[in-house]
Order: C-alpha cells, then structure tokens, then sequence
C-alpha cells in the first residue's frame, strides 16, 4: 500500500517537473533532469537527515523506471496537445500531499521527536518543488512566496501524527491526511487565497 502511493506521488512530482519545464522552454533533457529532480529530492533529503543508507531511490529500479516513464510519456502528451494552465499546480499538489505523508511515516518508523517528524514530513513533501523551481529560474521559489504550500504540508503532517497517535487503521490516516493537503492546496490555488507577505513597519 504504501509503496504504491509513493510510486503516486513520485509519478505526480515527475509530471509537474516535466510541465515546468515545458513552460520554461528547455529541451527534452532538461524536462528529464526536472522530472527526476523534483521526485527524488525531498526524499533523498530525508534519508540523509536520518542517515539511512544507501538512499532509497539507489535500491528501488521500479520508482526510477515510473519516473522515467511518466516524463516521457508527459513530454509525448505535450507535443500533441497543450495542457490546461493550471495542470501543473494540480499535479504538484497531488505529489504534495503524498509525498507529505510518506515523509511523516517514514519519520515515525525512525522514532524521531514529534517536532522532527512535521519538520521531516514537510521538507519531504516542499523540497522537490523548491529544486524544480530554482532550476527553472523562478526565484525566490513557490515555497518562499505567499503561497500556501508548505503550510498545507504541516497541516496533513501534524493530522497524519495525530491520528497515527489516535491508533486509527494507516489507510485511514493516509487518506484522511494526504486529502487535507490537497484540498487546502487546491483551496489556495482556486479561491486566490495566500499568507501574509512581510512588510517593513510603518514609522
């Protein structure tokens, strides 16, 4: 179960590289380096915080040939027919939010504090967006806008926590947990909603 989900969110994150760089107008091998760069960087950041070797992409040949299947496949799609505008923001939340709870767990399986765990969960689930947009030159990145992005991330993380505390059944908490993320991204996404930015105080 979770390893289908995971392979899920990688294949989501894959796309969304892929249709990065479609709009920022690189070649096929630069849509191949996005789509592998925004799949395996927020669990490869994982592992190295918990030291856990060798790196889980290293081992794993049936994730590597989803991503690479999914990005040529996406790349195929896009010479034929253009995609809606808001495509990628769809598929990244997607990836968002169960790569998010993949993180959590992973997390938990380590026994790390509780506050490790949301930091770990989250930093899985934004990380992958954050390489893919600095290697499209969009600075500063989704995450450091207003957006609300990583704050959907800590919301499914501390729910996945809570109820994972509560002893309810793990495909419920999967559930429950990766829809909250979605829906608060989609929220954001489709009622313009944002945080706050920083203002410098009147005076």
């Amino acid at each position: 179960m979770l390893h289908a989900l995971y392979l899920l969110g990688i294949a989501a994150f894959a796309a969304s590289g892929v249709l990065a760089a479609h709009r920022a107008n690189m070649d096929p091998f630069g849509g191949l380096v996005l789509a592998f760069a925004a799949a395996i960087s927020g669990g490869t950041l994982r592992d190295l915080i918990l030291d856990r070797h060798p790196l889980y992409w290293t081992r794993d040949w049936i994730l590597l040939v989803v991503i690479a299947s999914v990005a040529v496949a996406t790349m195929l799609h896009l010479r034929r027919r253009e995609l809606p505008q808001r495509a990628l923001v769809v598929v990244d939340a997607v990836g968002l939010a169960v790569v998010t709870v993949i993180g959590a767990r992973a997390a938990i399986d380590a026994h790390v504090t509780p506050v490790a765990v949301l930091i770990l969960a989250v930093l899985t689930g934004v990380t992958g967006e954050v390489v893919r947009d600095v290697l499209c030159g969009e600075f500063p990145p989704l995450l450091l806008r207003e957006e609300v992005y990583a704050t959907a991330a800590l919301a499914g993380a501390a729910c996945y926590l809570g109820l994972y505390w509560a002893g309810t059944a793990d495909t419920l908490n999967i559930a429950v947990s990766a829809g909250l993320v979605f829906t608060l991204r989609m929220a954001a996404v489709f009622r313009d909603l944002h945080l706050p930015r920083l203002q410098r105080a009147a005076g």
